[in-house]
């Protein structure tokens, strides 16, 4: 059988990033040498340091690389100002739109002895919605007014839709495989406030049911939750979810806020994923406050990178990863602070080589 080569560009960012992506290119390297995958790796810049030092967040030259010469990227973290910098806008929101990558896929999941077992997917329109950041502020009658436009289009949620769809059937394969603890049907969730907002939210839910109503997708189950009433039956009830698709915006906090029910945020993988591409990002911040310790959690890192791995045709790679990561976590020896113990990131990381 030939080896496949993937090259994959590095972003480390600010903050842990520089930490956590070699950590992620750590792992990648030691997959075992049966799945004949090799890999190649290119150092990218892009973050706030790199706009302070250079004027530009996202250099070209990044972008440039990762369209002609990658198949996929690891990216680590952005420190972002609080206040308004002139000039400065989020490299990673930057790359999503230059690269059309329109889905932010997000698992939540807790390991097998884990006292309430939970195991979703956060499927996030990546494009569109307030994030398109077209704000202006003007005098009114009554002191300064703010506006910002919320856009939703046909094109966007029928699509992001009908990513969470095929996800919903990808996870039903791996159940019936026995790979996974989990035994449900799949399920996918659409997430809306299309009572209040019934145009922009009101598109999102007619697009996104239109979109689950392909055959293939006649196994899957498909319901609705009102935006409010998800955060609430998210926390007291999350076991009962599978794939929750959703708006830019209501998918971020979403999905920032499903990361408490595992306990961490250095837990939590993302991707980033468009035709044929996909960036690993790892949803913790820059954590400024412990750059350099050498105790950053490397798991939503290395989580990351395995689902960048899914998404580029590599699942067999991908769950030898997983499983690592979840045997460190399930032994529960080699912890880092963020959970409770007291083991560098290296300790971390070199446990989880072990295990591969």
């Amino acid at each position: 059988m030939s080896i496949r080569t993937l090259r994959i560009g590095l972003i480390p960012g600010d903050g842990i990033g520089k930490e956590v992506i070699p950590a992620g290119r750590r792992v990648l390297e030691a997959l075992p040498a049966y799945l004949n995958l090799k890999f190649d790796f290119v150092d990218l810049k892009a973050g706030f340091e790199t706009f302070e030092q250079t004027g530009a967040a996202l250099p070209d030259r990044t972008v440039d690389v990762l369209k002609s010469d990658c198949d996929g990227a690891l990216f680590g973290a952005v420190s972002s100002p609080t206040q308004a910098v002139k000039g400065y806008s989020s490299p990673i929101v930057a790359l999503r739109k230059k690269l059309d990558l329109y889905a932010n896929v997000r698992p939540v999941k807790t390991v097998m002895n884990a006292p309430k077992p939970i195991d979703m997917v956060i499927v996030r329109e990546n494009t569109e919605d307030l994030y398109v950041k077209q704000e202006k502020t003007y005098d009114g009658p009554d002191g300064k007014v703010a506006e910002a436009i919320k856009r939703i289009s046909d094109r966007a949620s029928f699509r992001i839709a009908s990513m969470a769809g095929d996800i919903a059937l990808r996870r039903q394969k791996i159940r019936d495989s026995g790979a996974s603890s989990i035994h449900r049907s799949p399920l996918v969730t659409i997430t809306h406030k299309s009572n209040v907002l019934s145009q922009t939210d009101g598109l999102f839910r007619e697009a996104s049911k239109r979109a689950l109503s392909d055959a293939k997708y006649s196994g899957v189950a498909v319901e609705e939750q009102i935006v409010d009433s998800m955060v609430y039956k998210l926390f007291r009830q999350p076991e009962d979810y599978d794939v929750i698709v959703a708006p830019n915006l209501y998918g971020d906090i979403l999905s920032d806020g499903a990361a408490a029910l595992v306990g961490s945020l250095g837990l939590v993988p993302s991707a980033n994923v468009g035709e044929g591409f996909a960036i690993g990002e790892p949803c913790h911040g820059s954590a400024p406050d412990i750059m350099g310790k050498n105790i950053a959690n490397p798991i939503a890192t290395l989580r990351s990178a395995a689902l960048m791995l899914e998404f580029l045709d590599e699942p067999a790679a991908a769950a030898k990863i997983y499983a690592a990561v979840d045997a460190n976590l399930e032994e529960g020896k080699l912890l880092s602070p963020d959970l409770g113990g007291h083991a560098t990131t290296d300790q971390v990381v070199e446990d989880i080589l072990k295990r591969l």
